[in-house]
């Protein structure tokens, strides 16, 4: 049985390289306007792209390309360039939505594999075929998609490789085909720039068109107005139960724009819930205590198990976004003896750790601090708060951009994190 992939977002290098040290396989990411994430990708030159690119092979990962926005007429011989450009940094494989563009890329670059978006809404083995005819290996399943289709598509189309969303945000529409955004900001969804319209406090109004009324409509207190807003998807209770069916090659995390926390607790937590799955461990419990401490809009399954007209759970209409159990006060640098503040850290406080995989910590105690071993967790305390040139500090905080000493070496891209105490009262 062959391991199934697991594949990250990355929204910049620093992302890319979170990604791989804490356990993904694969990362996905993509360079101007013909990235589905125009925000995200404008953090990637072509040359830190290469770069990233470059760092996965030196590890044996892969790195695919995102050129899966919808191109306006306007745009095709820009988009042509665009092809050869990413096709000369040599990615693991292109990402794409548009018929069109899957053409042009096998013409441009045929060396390079296609793997089809989400996008293109594929949800049976019809059009699987036909992408499969056209020299697309891999396809991105709609979000909507049930496990029992995904499997009679592997069963119809054996060498396709499938890949499925298993956590992120969910779009209000299906499989994020949207308008919303392009019709009351002017910002189309499709090519990269969506407005997150559908995350917004509604006020609602009732109208009657006869005698020309129209009076706001008052909520309970409590309800909310978030009508359109989804909850995040997470399918980490259910990786099982995917692994299981056999017919899904890769699993993917949404987020190129979400914050290197994210990115890191994601990889994580599917990491292990992978590697617990091959060695009888699992313990869905386990996954969504650590899921937990990122900022979500509230967790649902989604559809992947459960038929959409038996859902009444995926949408949030209380709130856009809320506050993950921790907070991230720090980022060990590349010399791995100093870190960057990213919160607040005041002397005498224990400070958790977190290390990427497979790497170990040794337990120091000096005049700066300790790093020690308690209860299934390492934890960091500062005697002392040190910047790099050996000045002492009462306190650090995010502003403060000077790097801070350890009191040990600890592994690069390690994160401290503090537990959000009003979250969890």
């Amino acid at each position: 049985m062959n391991k199934v992939e697991l594949l990250s977002p990355a929204g910049n290098l620093e992302k890319l390289k979170i990604a791989f040290a804490y356990g993904a396989d694969a990362v996905y990411g993509g360079v101007s306007h013909f990235s589905l994430r125009i925000r995200s990708g404008k953090e990637f030159t072509f040359e830190s792209f290469k770069e990233g690119i470059d760092y996965a092979h030196s590890m044996g990962k892969k790195v695919y390309a995102t050129i899966n926005g919808f191109p306006f007429n306007s745009q095709i011989e820009l988009l042509k360039k665009h092809i050869v450009q990413m096709a000369e940094v040599e990615p693991d494989a292109f990402i794409v939505a548009a018929p069109g563009v899957v053409r042009l890329c096998r013409e441009i670059a045929p060396h390079i594999p296609i793997h089809l978006s989400t996008q293109a809404n594929v949800m049976n083995y019809l059009d699987a075929q036909v992408y499969y005819d056209m020299g697309v290996r891999r396809i991105i399943a709609a979000r909507e998609i049930s496990l029992k289709d995904v499997t009679e598509i592997k069963k119809h189309l054996p060498d396709m490789e499938i890949e499925i969303f298993v956590h992120g945000s969910m779009c209000f529409a299906y499989s994020g085909r949207c308008l919303v955004s392009a019709v009351q900001m002017g910002r189309v969804p499709n090519r990269g720039s969506c407005a997150n319209d559908c995350r917004f406090e509604y006020t609602l109004y009732a109208a009657n068109e006869d005698h020309g009324t129209m009076f706001r409509l008052e909520e309970e207190p409590g309800v909310g107005t978030y009508i359109f807003n989804a909850k995040d998807m997470n399918l980490a209770s259910h990786v099982d139960e995917i692994l299981k069916s056999g017919a899904v090659d890769s699993i993917k995390i949404e987020g190129r724009t979400k914050s290197p926390y994210y990115a890191a607790v994601t990889a994580y937590t599917y990491r292990m819930a992978i590697d617990d799955f091959y060695t009888n461990n699992f313990e869905a419990e386990k996954y969504q205590k650590e899921l937990a401490t990122t900022k979500n809009r509230g967790f649902t399954d989604a559809y992947l198990i459960h038929r959409p007209f038996e859902r009444a759970d995926s949408q949030n209409h209380e709130y856009a976004l809320s506050k993950g159990t921790y907070e991230v006060s720090g980022l060990v640098t590349e010399d791995e003896e100093h870190f960057y503040c990213k919160y607040k850290t005041y002397p005498n406080e224990d400070i958790e750790i977190f290390v990427p995989v497979n790497t170990k910590i040794e337990e120091v105690d000096n005049d700066i601090g300790k790093i020690y071993f308690k209860d299934g967790l390492y934890y960091i305390n500062f005697k002392k708060i040190l910047t790099e040139t050996g000045k002492e500090l009462d306190s650090v905080h995010s502003g403060n951009t000077n790097k801070i000493k350890l009191p040990g070496r600890l592994p690069y891209l390690t994160m401290f994190r503090v537990e959000d105490k009003m979250i969890n009262e």
